[in-house]
């Protein structure tokens, strides 16, 4: 008793059937031609920042958001030291990043209103901002941040206030 491929069963479109199935690919592929990449991308779990000032100072930017609304920065990860060096050692040869930082922080009463709400969300502790520079693009920096899903901001006040948050203090970190 072995695996055995089936023969196509496929049952035969009619001609009609097979016109229409062509018209609504067809129609299909323009609306992604029409919709276009940013439209397509309005569900992206990320939310980016661009700024046209340096690397440096937009890390300032961002640290000065964090503190001036009484949050701790846990840690400053070098994200981009730590993938270049990494994927050397993995043979990768291909830079992503020119410059990049990962900054953890908290919020003492955040945290402890969004897991006392449901516990589950300790996963968001602690709160993680990326500042990077991309090799195609070193007269930007770019600001990153994972975004509170719109539905679970909708329903709890204290997610909405996150996402809030996390917004506030990416925009703050562009725009100084």
């Amino acid at each position: 008793v072995g695996w055995r491929e089936s023969p196509n069963i496929e049952p035969e479109m009619p001609n009609e059937d097979k016109s229409m199935h062509a018209f609504v690919r067809a129609a299909l592929f323009l609306g992604l031609i029409t919709v276009g990449p940013s439209n397509l991308l309005a569900d992206d779990p990320y939310a980016v920042h661009t700024s046209d000032a340096g690397f440096e100072e937009v890390m300032d930017n961002l640290k000065l958001a964090i503190q001036e609304r009484g949050m701790y920065i846990n840690n400053v990860m070098h994200m981009g030291e730590m993938l270049e060096r990494t994927g050397g050692d993995l043979g990768f040869d291909r830079q992503i990043y020119l410059k990049a930082k990962s900054v953890e922080f908290c919020s003492a009463v955040l945290s402890r209103k969004m897991t006392a709400e449901k516990p589950s969300r300790i996963v968001n502790c602690p709160f993680i901002v990326s500042v990077y520079v991309l090799p195609d693009r070193p007269d930007a920096t770019y600001v990153a941040y994972r975004k509170v899903p719109g539905s679970e901001a909708e329903q709890s006040p204290v997610m909405a206030e996150v996402a809030a948050m996390l917004e506030g203090v990416a925009e703050a970190a562009v725009a100084w």
